[in-house]
């Protein structure tokens, strides 16, 4: 008598990945609705013959581009983390999530010297204090979220599951979203005037 052969065992069912990219496109949304806002608002100034920016406020633009390339940075050493992570290689794993979380908090440093260096008061004629700190606050509050994650992600995987590197992937995936988001701000908030 034979017996059937065993099924074959279940898919992997992703659940941390599709939940990064769902709340993914949603910080897409979140950041793109408000620089909507942004840019309609300085529509309306610069339409009414009054500057966007107030008088005496300058951008410093060497911090915002060092963050800018910071971000970047971020999401090559998270794709080095999930690099390694398929690999099983621990040590290269925890290198490179802490390097992330390193970068993180620089970029989060670089913005506060953006903060203090130009000193914008949040309430103006024009609305472009609210919207700056609104703006970047966001971008700031979803950088303290990603270290969250470096965090959650270094001690779930170098815990002792390294069988799970669905965890290492999302967090690369959510650098990246947040790489992108972050470059749109950057462009419209720091550059465009």
């Amino acid at each position: 008598m034979h017996a059937l052969p065993a099924a074959p065992p279940p898919p992997p069912r992703r659940q941390v990945l599709v939940g990064t990219a769902l709340a993914g496109a949603a910080t897409a949304m979140l950041v793109g609705g408000m620089l909507a806002i942004w840019i309609l608002q300085r529509e309306r100034a610069l339409d009414a013959g009054n500057p966007w920016v107030p008088k005496g406020i300058t951008i410093p633009q060497v911090a915002s581009n060092v963050m800018l390339l910071g971000v970047w940075g971020i999401c090559v050493f998270a794709q080095w983390a999930s690099w390694s992570a398929r690999r099983a290689d621990r040590a290269h794993t925890a290198l490179a999530l802490g390097v992330v979380a390193v970068m993180a908090i620089a970029v989060i440093n670089a913005q506060a010297f953006v903060y203090s260096q130009m000193g914008v008061a949040v309430a103006d004629e024009t609305g472009y204090g609210a919207m700056f700190y609104a703006i970047t606050g966001t971008v700031i509050a979803l950088f303290v979220i990603g270290l969250v994650f470096t965090g959650v992600a270094a001690f779930r995987f170098l815990g002792g599951r390294i069988t799970d590197r669905e965890i290492v992937a999302a967090h690369a995936l959510y650098w990246y979203v947040l790489a992108s988001v972050f470059s749109a701000v950057w462009l419209i908030v720091y550059v465009t005037k």
